[in-house]
């Protein structure tokens, strides 16, 4: 059996396509894996890393919206769909599998021209174009929330690294606070705005940051391997400010926190619903609002908070996560909503998925 993988160019695509490598090879080691990918993505990097065939076609980006560009699609993307189609009879594929993004589309159209079985995992609230032209032809659609507007979708998650996905919190956090050198029992509130950090995110909680500490909060802050640390100077007795470039060990990050402040990105909300860590989305306020439409499932159910950017202050941090982080009821059932909500099976799930379509396939 051999799979081939669309979902390079951004890490949102990556990460839970090599999950679901992960999770086929446990299942059978003897898998065949390809993941279809460009020169300028991270999947150059990440996907070797990880042990896999990488397999190289052009790159088309695609508009997320219609526009006039869209027409010169079809013409464009010929070239990345023959490389595709070659990649895909050469490694006598058996099921293509997309996550989004511009080497899904073509990946697509490739399966659909050899007649090889497809499935499209979707981990936005909002669907992009790859996945929604996909989803015609596909034997079936996964989905990372219940709000999905994908016809005939289901809710699956998003598959997760395995440290993430079996990560007990409760058991990990005495190790994970002396990494971080964080004290032991008190409430901590962890602040990342992703791989290259937030301003805003930023700027507000180093404001904040004193007032925090002098109510007992201590703060492990990952601001952004591009920006400058902030300076520190932890007195004697007061709660630890720990800023860090960047947290390549977020199971322990996450083990760490009580409670999270950060942005919503697809990804970044299914991990947080996993290991029932509740947080503050403050959703990114460019692009067609997706983040905000990740974060409001889990902040339905209890698990979050939910703010916009231009609302993110000091005193709404002071009004709204300080008095979570101070009540220890208040911080166990959000903790326990989000986990409630959280799925932790989206890879076992999706491996389950692409055996039925090859079934299906083998036996027409």
């Amino acid at each position: 059996m051999h799979v081939v993988l669309a979902g390079g160019g951004t890490a949102g695509h990556i990460e839970p396509a090599l999950a679901l490598a992960d999770a086929l090879r446990r299942q059978d080691p003897s898998v065949g894996i390809t993941a279809l990918g460009t020169e300028r993505g991270l999947e150059t990097r990440l996907v070797p890393e990880r042990g896999y065939e990488l397999g190289l076609i052009p790159a088309v980006p695609l508009p997320r919206k219609p526009t006039p560009e869209l027409i010169t699609v079809p013409g464009r993307l010929r070239g990345t769909i023959k490389a595709a189609e070659e990649i895909l009879l050469r490694t006598k594929a058996d099921c293509v599998v997309g996550f989004g993004g511009y080497v899904a589309l073509p990946g697509y159209l490739a399966a659909k021209r050899l007649g090889v079985p497809i499935i499209v995992h979707e981990a936005n609230a909002r669907p992009g174009l790859a996945n929604k032209i996909g989803s015609r032809y596909a034997h079936a659609v996964a989905v990372s929330t219940p709000d999905s507007k994908l016809r005939g979708a289901r809710y699956v998650g998003i598959p997760l690294r395995r440290s993430i996905s079996t990560l007990d919190r409760a058991a990990v956090r005495p190790e994970a606070r002396a990494a971080f050198g964080l004290d032991p029992n008190l409430p901590t509130l962890l602040v990342s705005g992703g791989s290259q950090g937030a301003r805003r995110l930023n700027e507000t909680i180093q404001q904040v940051a004193p007032t925090l500490q002098r109510s007992g909060v201590q703060i492990l802050h990952a601001v952004g391997p591009k920006n400058e640390l902030p300076r520190v100077d932890n007195m004697p007795g007061m709660p630890p400010y720990v800023p860090v470039p960047y947290v390549d060990r977020m199971d322990l990050a996450y083990a760490a926190a009580d409670m999270m402040l950060c942005r919503a990105g697809a990804m970044t909300v299914a991990e947080l619903s996993a290991v029932g860590l509740p947080a503050a989305y403050v959703p990114l306020p460019i692009g067609n609002g997706e983040q905000r439409l990740n974060a409001q499932p889990v902040v339905k159910a209890g698990g979050g908070l939910l703010v916009d950017d231009a609302e993110l202050t000091p005193d709404w941090v002071l009004g709204q996560v300080l008095p979570v982080l101070s009540d220890p009821h208040r911080l166990y059932e959000m903790s326990r909503a989000a986990g409630e909500f959280g799925r932790r099976d989206a890879d076992e799930l999706l491996v389950g998925m692409v055996y039925e379509a090859i079934a299906a396939h083998r036996s027409r």
